[in-house]
């Protein structure tokens, strides 16, 4: 017999429906507080027993989270983690957020939405919405989702709800945050869309419903492609200014007076985060089914892929200008998150900088307020934040401007320093020649 499609539809608007988030990272993790806030009581799921039992004491993983407000709803007892995925079946509404990486050969690994996936068909009964969120190509939800729930006889848009709704998370943004970012919705049939739509609607001021899973699948991709080939054509620029003896980020702000027709991008040491690195190239696997090549995507990775390498560069360059060799310099990387004023190390470049000086023979050292301890299992090492202090400063050959964090004095540092490479604009109105932008 097919699910009361309005009786569902009533335990989402009255909020009795229980919701279930799948993976508690950057993107889990503000959507079950934000359900929290509107009433609904959120059970969490992660295959990471130190993140469950963190939640559950009300401490909180993600610095700009306030472990506070978990331990609040923890106590009222809207929220509970848990690693037990049989709890799935308790759930009205189930979210998937997990990881969406690329394997060694830039390939889709969707091990975790597979994974994740399989654990809600055992438990899947009629009535339950199911919404993926985790970055992926065209094509997922209904290739690779469809087919896991229905093994059990279940149909889609009568027994279950299945949509692709994009996170579109910025990590410590305080001006568009989960309750006021525009959310899209795109359901396998009206059904699902419409299911989709209102449950999303309790906790996100705008929901934008398209036409189908696919469109709104690409649509996340088309955020992140546009990105990563912007900021690879300014980075692009920045190298060939630096030739040309001028300086990029003059250029960008003069022509940011522009107030129609651009939009400003500014270049660093790379791309970091999990989405920009990563995302465009689940459109270009995808897009060899349709014997098609994306080059402006292959084009903007590679030369983000290379940043570090000519951050190198330059740091060779100014030491070998002060008669030092890289080699046996000790070098200070002031920030290692991937950007300024967060904790998240996803794809940080600061991290391929390490590993490139340290394969050069530098004796490497970092400091970052936000991240007491960097690994990165590619290179195989694992690094502890040392303290800016005076004495320390004044020890290392060079000082290399990583990521720009709000918190550090960077006139201090710079008068401080015996070099500085800065590859952030961050020393901007500050004349030294001891400094060199990169």
């Amino acid at each position: 017999m097919p699910v009361n499609y309005n009786r569902v539809l009533k335990t989402i608007v009255s909020k009795e429906a229980r919701i279930g988030v799948v993976g508690l990272g950057y993107v889990g993790l503000p959507i079950v507080l934000r359900f929290c806030e509107e009433g609904f009581k959120v059970t969490g799921f992660d295959v990471d027993k130190g993140k469950v039992d963190a939640i559950n004491a009300g401490s909180s993983y993600i610095k700009h989270i306030s472990g506070e407000k978990i331990g609040g709803f923890i106590d009222s007892g809207s929220l509970i983690a848990t690693t037990d995925t049989a709890l799935l079946a308790k759930a009205d509404a189930v979210i998937i957020c997990v990881p969406t990486p690329l394997s060694d050969k830039r390939e889709p690994d969707l091990t975790y939405v597979y994974n994740s996936a399989t654990d809600i068909a055992r438990h899947l009964r009629k009535g339950q919405i199911i919404s993926l969120e985790s970055t992926t190509y065209p094509g997922t939800t209904e290739e690779v989702l469809l087919p896991i729930f229905g093994r059990n006889g279940f149909k889609v848009g009568r027994d279950f709800f299945l949509v692709f709704s994009p996170e579109r998370e910025d990590p410590g943004r305080v001006d568009f945050t989960t309750r006021n970012t525009p959310k899209i919705v795109g359901g396998v049939t009206e059904r699902c869309s419409n299911l989709g739509s209102a449950l999303y609607s309790q906790i996100i001021h705008e929901v934008v419903a398209v036409s189908s899973t696919r469109v709104a699948e690409m649509s996340k991709l088309l955020e992140n492609i546009y990105r990563s080939v912007n900021i690879a054509l300014v980075n692009e620029l920045k190298m060939l200014c630096d030739r040309m003896d001028i300086d990029i980020w003059e250029v960008i702000e003069a022509s940011n007076t522009k107030p129609f027709g651009f939009h400003a991008f500014y270049p660093g040491p790379g791309l970091g985060g999990h989405c920009i690195p990563i995302d465009p190239f689940y459109l270009t696997w995808k897009a060899r089914e349709y014997d098609f090549s994306t080059r402006f995507i292959e084009l903007a990775g590679e030369i983000n892929t290379n940043m570090p390498y000519y951050v190198v560069t330059k740091v060779m360059e100014a030491l070998n200008a002060k008669g030092r060799s890289l080699k046996g310099a000790s070098i200070l990387i002031l920030g290692v998150a991937y950007k300024k004023n967060v904790d998240d190390l996803r794809e940080s470049p600061s991290l391929e900088i390490i590993r490139i000086l340290k394969d050069k023979g530098a004796n490497v050292s970092y400091n970052d307020p936000y991240v007491s301890i960097a690994v990165n299992h590619k290179a195989d090492f694992r690094m502890r934040s040392v303290p800016l202090s005076l004495k320390n400063l004044k020890k290392y050959d060079c000082v290399l401007i990583a990521t720009d964090h709000s918190a550090y004095d960077y006139r201090w540092i710079v008068a401080n320093s015996k070099l500085v490479v800065d590859t952030r604009n961050a020393t901007s109105g500050i004349k030294s020649r001891n400094v060199v932008k990169a």
